[in-house]
């Protein structure tokens, strides 16, 4: 049988055969529900020297050290460290020339009669690839959308299994390893919206691009990291904040895509509702931008990211084509404002009911769903190279029969025009910026903004020969 295509019972029978790796397994808020499988297929005697639940807020404190937050990944870092730790002090002189050690920690929570919020938690094994050999580490977040506590459950063991089974078997594929960690599992049961690797199995593990594979294989809608590469879990940084977000191709950034960005970032701290708060500030890349020459291309992606860290702001990568769909993931983690900020032409794609036609609703529906939390839309200007004019947000075209309904949203404010622009630079745009990077014609360089002609020419980033 092939690896891949192992149920939960037989990778956990699997592990208890193989005789070569033993560990603790340490699961804090849903039960046992990870090791109660290695129990459960028999066996267990070969794997597991310990399992434990510091289930008391007290308890837990006394053995991992105070935190603020016990579902939080800092927790599940104290777990895995504290754990190893006494396993190599308790065992590594009797058995470590010929056992390679691991340890298994999660912490997580579950639906509650005081707690209705969707179940999620973080799980990560430590383990040694071989016996004495320094260890690697896989840290994932994850999102359970189960409705009934003992289902939840069930999902968080079926994923703690498959998570050690990864690291035992796929951590010389990490692109493998991501792909089997929803086996006996669906989408609409699980989400894994952060992955990162660490260690000396990992060290050519690019955490961006494992980010990249979570949206691309369907395990996540949006994964994000930040400016210094640093994967990170959405909803921890999006958490209760303001948010102002571009979405584009940064392919690459021109300068009106970096003025439009300045200026809404005004404009939006000036609302009453935003006014002495720290905005956060995100860019958004989609899987559609990302496929628009037919396949995703590693460098390229890479490229694009290289350049938004010169701005210091986190990235998104999502499978959310409509932009309703992003205003309704974003207000999963905030009540505050949230701008969009768009050049003319995306509103023109909003406005556009052909995107809408699986949709009940239609573009009602869209537009109801898209500013139902606090979403304003912020437009920038384009122009117009045929008539000569700027196109603004209260001059753009839409459909004649949604007129009423395009001023209606712009008459309260939830459609915005971005009251201030660089006339000048209006008519730049990415592809042609690229073309001429690619055909060697330096005038690209007065396209896009200083900081990024430096990255793009010491790391020759989209294909700049010098």
């Amino acid at each position: 049988m092939e690896e891949q295509h192992l149920g939960t019972h037989q990778k956990a029978f699997k592990i208890n055969l193989d005789g070569q790796r033993y560990g603790t397994f340490a699961e804090i808020g849903a039960g046992q529900e990870v090791v109660r499988w290695f129990f459960r297929v028999g066996g267990a005697a070969g794997t597991v020297a310990k399992t434990m639940s510091a289930y008391d807020m007290a308890v837990s404190d006394a053995i991992y050290g105070p935190t603020t937050r016990y579902v939080s990944q800092q927790r599940l870092e104290a777990m895995l460290k504290r754990e190893y730790d006494l396993l190599l002090e308790r065992l590594d002189t009797s058995i470590g020339e010929k056992i390679a050690f691991f340890v298994f920690a999660n912490t997580v929570c579950t639906r509650s009669y005081t707690h209705q919020e969707n179940a999620h938690g973080w799980m990560g094994i430590r383990f040694q690839p071989r016996p004495r050999q320094e260890p690697s580490e896989i840290v994932i977040h994850v999102c359970v959308h189960d409705l009934e506590r003992d289902r939840e459950q069930e999902t968080y063991g079926i994923a703690g299994v498959n998570l050690i089974y990864a690291a035992a078997y796929f951590s010389d594929r990490p692109e493998d390893l991501i792909r089997t960690l929803v086996d006996d599992l669906t989408r609409d049961r699980i989400e894994v919206d952060m992955i990162r690797f660490s260690g000396p199995v990992f060290r050519g593990v690019d955490n961006r691009l494992m980010a990249l594979q979570l949206v691309q294989n369907g395990l996540t809608e949006v994964a994000m990291f930040r400016a210094d590469g640093e994967v990170v879990q959405p909803g921890d940084v999006i958490y209760k904040k303001p948010l102002l977000i571009q979405r584009g191709s940064f392919r690459p950034m021109t300068m009106p895509v970096m003025e439009m960005m300045e200026s809404a970032a005004r404009q939006f701290a000036a609302e009453p509702q935003v006014q002495g708060s720290e905005v956060l500030t995100l860019r958004e890349m989609t899987l559609r931008n990302l496929l628009a020459d037919g396949a995703i291309d590693h460098a390229d992606f890479l490229a694009r990211v290289d350049i938004l860290s010169v701005f210091g702001n986190p990235v998104l990568i999502s499978n959310l084509a409509r932009y309703c769909q992003m205003g309704e993931y974003l207000a999963r983690y905030t009540r505050r404002p949230i701008g969009m900020v768009l050049g003319i032409r995306h509103v023109q794609e909003i406005f556009d009911e052909k995107y809408y036609t699986d949709l009940d609703g239609g573009i009602l529906e869209a537009l109801g769903r898209l500013f139902k939390a606090q979403v304003k839309l912020l437009l920038y200007p384009s122009t117009d190279a045929r008539m000569g004019k700027v196109i603004t947000a209260e001059t753009v075209a839409v459909a004649p029969h949604l007129r009423h309904l395009y001023a209606y949203l712009l008459e309260n404010r939830l459609i915005e025009p971005i009251r201030e622009y660089n006339l000048a630079t209006l008519h730049m745009n990415p592809r042609d910026a690229r073309a001429r990077i690619l055909s060697g014609d330096s005038s690209w360089e007065e396209m896009v903004p200083p900081a990024i002609v430096r990255t793009i020419k010491e790391k020759r980033l989209f294909g700049y020969h010098g």
